[in-house]
């Protein structure tokens, strides 16, 4: 009886020493499972603004990203008329569809015409087409916008980004960084109008957008930061 006893007795030590373990291990997957919500909530909850950025300096140029939309663009003339800017750039890959209908076959010359016929002084607009890629586009733009610099006239220390919501960090990165150290970059970010930009989740389009800028940008600055 006494074996039997002990044999008992230790099988239950044994059960409780399991117990205690289990519920320590249920615990920690409870408190990781916890910080990974809480993160995910205040990652959508100011991955928007972080991405949005910003961050205008005193500027001598005012680069405006052509791809945007027509309310985007228009609102770039107010900033352009509020700051002390020598030119007015539009940047843009070729148009990928109906250009065969226009006389413009780049988002750059398509956006500076477009700047004209809503009354900016034809003598302050260039428009500098970014040449066909597959990828980098952003990059692209920045160093056709470089180049042209380099055989202009102007003297130029300072720039400001215009572009669109979560687009402007990236673009704001990959300019300073094409530029750097001979030329400071500041950026703008206008609010879209497709989405709310404070509760982006709720839309398909804010989606799309937050999520792919977010992925593009950490892919750009952390594994491909080369480009």
């Amino acid at each position: 009886m006494s074996l039997k006893n002990n044999q008992l007795k230790q099988f239950k030590n044994h059960l409780l020493e399991w117990l205690e373990k289990l519920t320590s291990t249920i615990q920690l997957w409870i408190l990781i499972l916890g910080l990974i919500i809480f993160l995910i909530v205040m990652c959508c909850f100011n991955i928007y603004s972080f991405l949005a950025v910003n961050s205008p300096i005193k500027a001598d140029l005012l680069i405006v990203e052509g791809w945007m939309s027509d309310y985007a663009v228009k609102s770039a003339i107010a900033e352009f008329n509020r700051g002390a800017y020598q030119k007015l750039i539009t940047t843009g890959t070729p148009i990928g569809k109906g250009f065969y209908l226009s006389e413009y076959d780049n988002f750059a010359e398509l956006t500076a015409a477009t700047l004209m016929i809503w009354g900016v002084d034809p003598e302050r607009v260039v428009a500098v087409p970014t040449p066909q890629v597959t990828k980098y586009r952003t990059t692209a733009s920045a160093t056709a916008v470089k180049e042209w610099l380099e055989t202009s006239n102007l003297k130029v220390s300072s720039i400001n980004i215009y572009s669109l919501g979560p687009h402007a960090r990236r673009s704001w990165m990959i300019y300073r960084n094409v530029f750097s150290p001979d030329i400071q970059v500041g950026v703008i970010a206008l609010e879209p109008k497709g989405y709310n930009p404070q509760k982006w989740w709720h839309s398909s389009e804010g989606m799309r957008t937050v999520i792919g800028e977010a992925i593009a940008y950490f892919y750009t600055r952390f594994v491909d930061w080369k480009s």
